[in-house]
């Protein structure tokens, strides 16, 4: 592990994911809709940290964010399972580094999470509720559409200055 967790730079990017979803700024939605900002501070988090820091920070992570929902849906599977394969994906082979990947992993990451709310909606509803819910395939389509768009330039940017403070 590179110890990000020591930085007070990355411990302040940590913070910074909690406030950007709750202000969901309006000049960076698609049809209303936010980027996954947790999505976009995950990514570079696991590349650079592997995957049991990724799996830690997708925990911490996705307690705070399940905090502000009252709906009983949760991202933690989704985030934990994202921690870990990220981080799986950052200790082999050369290190990601071209922009159409990063922006193509944070494309699944934001479905991942987006498919995982549904399949959780979808048990709570009932299986016999309708299979395709307009609503809930717009909204994550145009998630992770703006999550993937967002991506080459937030996560690369991050992981230039993470993989600089890292001390491993």
């Amino acid at each position: 592990m590179a110890r990000l967790h020591a930085q007070p730079v990355c411990l302040v990017s940590a913070l910074a994911v909690p406030f950007l979803t709750l202000a969901q700024p309006t000049w960076l939605t698609l049809s209303g809709v936010a980027p996954s900002w947790v999505v976009l501070w995950l990514l570079p988090w696991s590349l650079v940290d592997g995957p049991v820091s990724g799996v830690i920070a997708a925990a911490a992570m996705g307690l705070v964010l399940d905090g502000f929902g009252s709906d009983g849906l949760t991202q933690l599977p989704a985030l934990v399972l994202l921690g870990w394969w990220w981080g799986r994906l950052g200790r082999r082979g050369r290190p990601i580094q071209r922009s159409l990947n990063l922006g193509l992993l944070a494309w699944i990451g934001a479905m991942v999470v987006g498919l995982s709310f549904w399949l959780q909606l979808r048990l709570v509803q009932g299986l016999d509720a309708p299979l395709l819910q307009h609503w809930a395939w717009h909204l994550c389509l145009a998630q992770a559409l703006i999550t993937g768009l967002l991506a080459p330039l937030l996560v690369s940017l991050q992981m230039l200055v993470w993989r600089r403070r890292a001390p491993g």
